[in-house]
């Protein structure tokens, strides 16, 4: 077993760090305020390849692992930044890449790795189905020589920012006994769309972008249908390891730059003529917070070399998102805590990363759900719901 990271996937991590130092938390608070989305930022992380991580070098990408690619985004998280701008671009690729035919690649792969093609809105969520995908009610109905959808989704993001989006939708009526059959993929090219597809953003605590979707009578031609029709359900799984791990990783992210902010500021601040961090009570609880972030990472790892190397990992990277999103809320509070008042204060940046680290215990599974998953495929137990 190797518990150390290699010299190349540290010259990523560094590269990102790199990058990162131009985007401090000043340019964050500002994008949050004014509930913008950080353009430049992302450009300058496509321009850098980095979004196309997970596509194969012929295609243009840089053709690395999900090792590498959760590197990339936790140093995103560690730095102070948020990569929820960009990054279901990397677990959205999954479909395309493992389902999607070659002329399929070969049309969109090229285009989203040079950045002329954003793929960034994976539309799966609706008002009536939330953890129950196989409950969607968005028809696709066949017509000719493609399909006619109608329905609506709910917490979409950026979608005002992505050209192509990654869309489930019913292609034939619910069937109890087949309820992961009758769901295809379709990639919908949101620039051909016009007011077939309508966004109406949602006001959330955090800056993330996110909208409802009103789809009315939109055009999807047959042949932007991803692998077979009725399959589509089994496709969005297939790819929902990488999308676990990654989002591990930003929540490891999270949690490190909690703790680098609580330590530094129990050395500095002094109350009753000592440092604050001399107390057991500020000083346990951070090293507590530490302790279940890097027992998070090691799972982090498991389940991302376990990807990397063509295992069946659904419980490691359930796990390794449950952990390491438990461990980031757990060191967000710790954090609040050490500053007290002051991180309520913007200036700090601790109420930004607070806020948004609250994110990652909902979405995109619920903690409640992993723990149903864990009892009844690991452990045997009878499915709860």
């Amino acid at each position: 077993m190797e518990f150390h990271t290699t010299k190349e996937q540290e010259r990523i991590r560094s590269a990102i760090r790199d990058i990162c130092r131009d985007f401090p938390g000043e340019y964050w608070q500002e994008l949050d305020a004014q509930r913008r989305y950080p353009e430049k930022f992302v450009k300058i992380m496509t321009e850098g390849g980095w979004l196309a991580a997970l596509i194969p070098e012929e295609y243009g990408g840089i053709g690395v692992g999900t090792v590498e690619a959760s590197i990339i985004l936790e140093e995103i998280h560690h730095s102070g930044g948020n990569a929820a701008a960009c990054h279901a671009q990397m677990y959205i690729m999954g479909t395309l890449l493992r389902h999607g035919s070659d002329q399929q690649k070969q049309r969109y792969l090229p285009g989203i790795a040079k950045g002329d093609v954003r793929l960034q809105a994976f539309g799966v969520t609706e008002p009536n189905a939330g953890s129950d995908s196989t409950r969607i009610e968005t028809t696709a109905v066949r017509k000719g020589d493609g399909y006619i959808v109608n329905g609506q989704k709910i917490f979409i993001s950026r979608v005002q920012h992505s050209d192509l989006m990654l869309l489930l939708a019913r292609t034939s009526d619910y069937d109890e006994k087949n309820r992961a059959g009758n769901l295809s993929v379709l990639l919908v090219d949101l620039n051909e769309a016009g007011d077939a597809v309508k966004a109406s953003p949602i006001d959330t605590m955090v800056n993330h972008e996110t909208n409802v979707l009103h789809i009315e009578d939109l055009e999807v031609p047959a042949e932007n249908r991803i692998g077979e029709e009725g399959e589509g359900f089994r496709y969005i799984i297939s790819g929902m390891n990488v999308e676990r791990v990654l989002i591990a990783a930003e929540c490891i992210g999270d949690a490190r730059f909690f703790i680098d902010h609580a330590t530094t500021y129990a050395k500095e601040r002094e109350v009753f003529g000592r440092a604050i961090g001399q107390n057991q009570g500020v000083q346990f609880p951070i090293a507590d917070a530490y302790a279940q972030t890097e027992a998070a990472d090691l799972m982090r790892y498991k389940a991302a070399v376990g990807i990397d190397a063509g295992r069946k990992i659904g419980a490691e990277a359930n796990m390794a998102k449950y952990l390491a999103s438990e461990a980031a809320w757990k060191a967000a509070n710790v954090c609040m805590d050490v500053f007290g008042g002051y991180g309520m204060a913007q200036e700090y940046d601790i109420e930004r990363k607070f806020r948004e680290s609250r994110l990652y215990k909902i979405a995109p599974v619920t903690n409640s759900l992993i723990l149903s998953f864990i009892g009844h495929n690991v452990l045997g137990l009878p499915k709860s719901y």
